[in-house]
């Protein structure tokens, strides 16, 4: 040990640990995620938060590990890269590009910006709401418009609603928590209407499990200029959840007066992690299939017991249990499955995360006990 100086045997020692704490038994396809198995808070099916829990992949974990000393830097260098990568892949210049600590801070920077001081938002009711609770928060009217008998978006309802109050219309696309996706020639009739008139904000956070081919995402309004400003994140299919990283694409003058308003940014191993996400393609496949293997058995579990439920184009299925969900939580918190929160006024519905095979199999039992 002596001729291993101080610093350089502590820096190994700190990297063996992390190594450790990221090792591979953390093969691709293994089917339940390391947390599962070292950390008992998690020692049971956890299928209320939407994650992805086959992340991160082993490239990912690899290239965080290989990263460590650069935990020492302030990572804006590092982040412009990124969002460089970015940029090239939506087809858009850098400065289209809003990086964020994960999407949900791009949503509140971008609630803050449009909603502060009496701004109106049009929304589909319900729906992820961090951006509607944020600008809210901060002096915002939220204009909320229920969804239609299929669970889809009131398009005609919300255009109906625009008036000049109106600052932004939020869009949850394809849905969340109702996991519907609006029509194509719908949403691009619609985008290009109401973006003539105000601010429209496409939430593509689950934009990768959209199963219809073709599907385009609103960034295609963004290169035409239109007022459209689009989010995505790494935290769902490429299994990044816990290490923040989202982003937002606009046109470069509102990308900037929302920039201003971001207060989160990625950390350094964070974004060593999403630019390994975006070459690890095997990892990206693997998550889509897994999750259609899940989702497969969740719906043949609802058909068994005749539950209604919606076709979804997300990792998570929303469906009719006939039971107030502040019920059913603790009751299937009992059988050692989480399911998802309340969604008002759709209080008789469940939303349900896919996971892993044994967890969506567990889920299954579960509810045949509870519900049966």
């Amino acid at each position: 040990m002596k001729n291993i100086n101080r610093r350089r045997w502590l820096q190994t020692a700190s990297i063996a640990g992390l190594a450790a704490a990221f090792s591979p038994s953390t093969v691709l396809g293994q089917e339940r995620p390391l947390i599962a198995e070292t950390n008992p808070s998690y020692d049971y099916a956890k299928l209320n938060s939407n994650e992805n829990p086959f992340g991160p992949s082993a490239k990912v974990r690899q290239a965080m590990i290989d990263a460590f000393d650069m935990g020492c830097r302030y990572p804006y260098g590092k982040m412009n890269e990124l969002a460089e990568m970015l940029a090239k892949k939506e087809g858009v210049s850098r400065d289209h590009i809003v990086m964020a600590a994960g999407s949900t801070e791009g949503l509140k920077a971008t609630g803050l910006t449009y909603g502060a001081n009496g701004g109106e938002i049009i929304t589909a009711d319900p729906v992820y709401k961090s951006l509607l609770t944020y600008a809210e928060q901060n002096g915002a009217y939220i204009n909320r418009v229920g969804l239609t008998k299929d669970m889809g978006h009131d398009l005609e309802e919300m255009e109906r609603r625009i008036s000049s109050r109106t600052s932004l219309i939020f869009l949850c696309n394809p849905n969340n928590p109702s996991g519907t996706l609006i029509p194509k020639q719908e949403l691009l009739d619609f985008c290009n209407t109401a973006s003539d008139r105000t601010i429209v904000f496409s939430d593509e956070a689950y934009y990768d499990y959209i199963t219809e081919p073709d599907y385009p995402s609103m960034v295609a309004l963004v290169k035409q200029g239109k007022n459209v400003i689009v989010s995505r994140t790494f935290s769902k299919v490429y299994g990044l959840a816990g290490l923040r990283v989202g982003y937002l694409v606009a046109r470069p003058d509102i990308a900037q007066r929302v920039r201003e308003n971001v207060m989160a940014k990625a950390n350094m191993m964070a974004i060593i992690g999403a630019m390994a996400a975006m070459d690890d393609q095997e990892f990206y496949n693997m998550s889509l299939r897994k999750n259609k293997e899940a989702k497969d058995h969740i719906y043949s579990v609802l058909d068994e017991m005749g539950l209604r439920y919606v076709p979804s184009h997300t990792n998570f299925v929303f469906f009719h249990t006939g039971r107030d969900i502040q019920t059913l939580i603790p009751q299937m918190r009992a059988k050692n499955v989480a399911i998802g929160r309340p969604f008002p006024p759709l209080n008789d519905w469940c939303r349900i995360s896919t996971g892993t095979m044994p967890d969506v199999e567990q889920f299954g039992v579960a509810l045949r006990k509870v519900l049966g």
